[in-house]
């Protein structure tokens, strides 16, 4: 498919075609990376969280998160927390927000969890001053 010249040597046309093959390897690569690393971004401690029918809440502001595992660890914004520093800490959270605007405080739990101690994490943060604080859960995969 050359040219042939006068002199009777062939000369190659420039390639007018773009190998795209490499470009596409690349991005599946990304694709897949992006895929595999999104869902470990989204919660920070793990936690076996109930069903519930009840709807999602807007939220404007940051809100507080406070995790129990299942082993009974209380968290702070994926920070663990010890039974005795914890009212101490919140106390502190509760005067660094002071503001026009109360945060909101979530408190998600595992489900394995004995009742009583949600209730007493639930009582601590509404000791240290906390007013909207909110039970978090999944929504029901039963319900329509």
């Amino acid at each position: 498919m050359g040219l042939v010249s006068s002199r009777g040597r062939a000369r190659r046309a420039p390639m007018a075609e773009i190998n795209v093959t490499p470009l596409v390897d690349v991005m599946l690569v990304l694709l897949i990376i992006f895929m595999i690393t999104a869902p470990l971004l989204v919660a920070g401690v793990p936690v076996d969280l109930p069903d519930s029918n009840a709807g999602s809440l807007n939220t404007d502001d940051t809100p507080i998160q406070i995790s129990l595992d299942g082993e009974g660890g209380v968290f702070i914004d994926e920070q663990l927390q010890d039974a005795e520093t914890f009212p101490a800490r919140l106390a502190a959270i509760r005067q660094a927000r002071l503001g026009p605007d109360e945060p909101r405080v979530y408190i998600r739990a595992d489900r394995a969890l004995d009742y009583g101690l949600v209730m007493r994490v639930l009582g601590e943060v509404n000791a240290a001053g906390f007013r909207r604080v909110a039970l978090v859960s999944e929504a029901d995969s039963g319900s329509q």
